[in-house]
């Protein structure tokens, strides 16, 4: 078993224990049947999230399945920085159960608020805003370090960028849905990291 054989199944582990947490706690807000439309967040965001997100996706899924198919776009890295990735996944999958935990039946695939949708403010919550966002972007990045790859690394940065243009959307519907309740909750947290002396991004 050569070294990049160890690389990939390591990288199999870690990110099929993020997606089990994932679709776990998905399906269970989702058992309330309640139909969750893309279309709040408009066409364009919409495109451009699934375009990325897919090219994201299938990259990754492309290194887990077969490293050479996307070895044109492998880095040199000493095998420290691939290990360190691995490390930044591996605490990333715990921060992923703790978000979900936190956030519960309140989870959807886009900028729509549930009926039945509460504020939360506890768990990571209580200083930052949209953690998923923000623990989703740490784990690819480790995940790009550990497969050595630009590419992968490249189409996080587009997705992300989709998702921070998106986030004002989202946020303006939990201010129609809580009102003042979520601008006091604004003014106190950072958007993806906590505020520290006032300043929080």
């Amino acid at each position: 078993m050569n070294n990049e054989t160890i690389y990939q199944l390591v990288a199999i582990a870690l990110l099929g224990a993020a997606m089990s947490i994932s679709i776990y706690f998905r399906s269970q807000a989702n058992r309330s049947g309640e139909k969750i439309s893309s279309l709040e967040e408009g066409k364009l965001i919409l495109t451009l999230r699934r375009v990325f997100g897919l090219a994201l996706w299938l990259s990754a899924l492309a290194y887990l399945i077969n490293p050479r198919w996307i070895a044109w776009a492998s880095l040199l890295l000493p095998a420290w920085m691939r290990w360190s990735g691995a490390a930044l996944m591996a605490v990333c999958v715990l921060l992923i159960y703790w978000v979900f935990s936190s956030l519960g039946k309140n989870v959807t695939p886009t900028v729509a608020i549930r009926r039945e949708h509460s504020l939360v403010t506890s768990g990571p919550y209580r200083w930052v805003r949209h953690p998923l966002y923000t623990v989703g972007f740490l784990a690819f990045t480790g995940l790009s370090l550990l497969a050595a790859n630009w590419f992968i690394f490249a189409m996080l940065l587009l997705s992300f960028a989709v998702l921070v243009r998106r986030t004002p959307i989202e946020e303006r519907r939990l201010i129609e849905k809580f009102g003042e309740e979520y601008r006091a909750y604004m003014q106190r947290t950072g958007r993806f990291l906590p505020r520290f002396k006032g300043i929080g991004i």
